[in-house]
C-alpha cells in the first residue's frame, strides 16, 4: 500500500472551486459561504468544518496588461488549500479518545463515531484547519477520501480539476514532479516560485505540499509550523528541573540541619 499525498500547484489553478464542490458532494459537507464575506471573491474564507477544500483568492494590485501568471508581476493567484496530514500530526497527538487515526495512505483521519467534541484537535493543528461543528458538537476535516482511496480512486478533488493544479499520487514521486516543476517555472523566468513543505520542522513534512509564488504566508501557510507537544516537553524538563533542585535543596538543608 504506498503513501500518498496531494501536490497543489496554484501557478495551474484558475478559481473555478470545482474542487470545493466535488468535496461537499461526495462527502456531504454543510453548505456555506452564502454571506458575502467581501475578500475579493472568496466566501467561504478559511478551511474548517464546511470547508474541507478552500480555493483562496490573492490580488495583489492592478497590473494593466499583465496576466496573473506572467513573469513581470503577481497581480492575481488563487491556490486550493486542504488539511495538510502532517507527518507528526498535532491534532492526532493531542486527541485524548482514540478518534484521530493515521491510515495506511499516510493521511489523518478522524472517527466522527469516537470524537466526543473536546476540541483538543482545534488548539493543537499547527494550520488552524480542523474545527468544531457547532451544530452536532464534534470536530471536522479533510478525510483524504479515505473511502474513495480504498477503492482505488483518487479524492474527489483531485478528480474534477480541470487543469491539473490539484495532484494526487505516492508522496515521494511528488515531491520529485514538484521539483521538477519549479525549475520548469523558474526557466520560464518566474523567480517567486517557492515549493512548500516543511520538512524541516516539527511537523516532520505534509502530505499536502504547494507549489506558490510569493511568500507561502500569503496562501496560508506558515513559514514554520510546529506542532504544540513540543513546548509541553521543555515545560516537562522544566518542571522536572525545578522538582530536582527543590529535593536537592531539602536534602542539603536536611544534611546541614544533623551537623548542628
Amino acid at each position: 500500500m504506498s503513501v500518498t499525498a496531494f501536490l497543489t500547484d496554484s501557478t495551474l489553478c484558475i478559481g473555478c472551486k470545482a474542487c470545493e464542490v466535488a468535496c461537499k458532494e461526495w462527502n456531504d459537507v454543510p453548505g456555506d459561504g452564502f454571506v458575502w464575506s467581501g475578500l475579493s471573491y472568496d466566501n467561504t474564507e478559511a478551511l474548517g468544518h464546511a470547508s474541507w477544500r478552500h480555493v483562496k483568492f490573492i490580488e495583489d494590485g492592478a497590473h494593466p496588461g499583465v496576466g496573473g501568471n506572467s513573469p513581470d508581476a503577481l497581480s492575481w493567484s488563487f491556490s486550493s488549500d486542504v488539511c495538510k496530514h502532517c507527518e507528526n500530526a498535532g491534532c492526532l497527538e493531542a486527541c485524548p479518545t482514540g478518534a484521530i487515526v493515521r491510515t495506511e495512505f499516510g493521511g489523518v483521519f478522524v472517527q466522527p463515531d469516537v470524537c466526543n467534541g473536546c476540541a483538543y484537535c482545534v488548539v493543537a493543528c499547527p494550520f488552524g484547519v480542523i474545527e468544531k461543528r457547532e451544530k452536532d458538537g464534534r470536530a471536522f476535516k479533510c478525510t483524504f477520501c479515505y473511502d474513495r482511496q480504498i477503492e482505488g480512486l483518487q479524492p474527489a478533488c483531485a478528480s474534477v480539476c480541470p487543469t491539473e493544479s490539484i495532484k494526487f499520487g505516492e508522496i515521494n514521486q511528488l515531491r520529485l514532479d514538484a521539483q521538477e516543476r519549479v525549475r520548469e517555472l523558474e526557466s520560464q523566468g518566474f523567480k517567486d516560485v517557492q515549493y512548500y513543505d516543511p520538512l524541516e520542522t516539527s511537523v516532520g513534512g505534509t502530505h499536502a505540499m504547494f507549489i506558490v509564488r510569493g511568500e507561502p504566508s500569503a496562501y496560508n501557510l506558515p513559514p514554520k509550523p510546529e506542532v504544540p507537544t513540543i513546548y509541553l516537553r521543555r515545560s516537562w524538563l522544566s518542571a522536572a528541573m525545578s522538582g530536582g533542585l527543590i529535593v536537592a535543596g531539602t536534602l542539603l538543608a536536611f544534611l546541614g540541619g544533623g551537623r548542628r
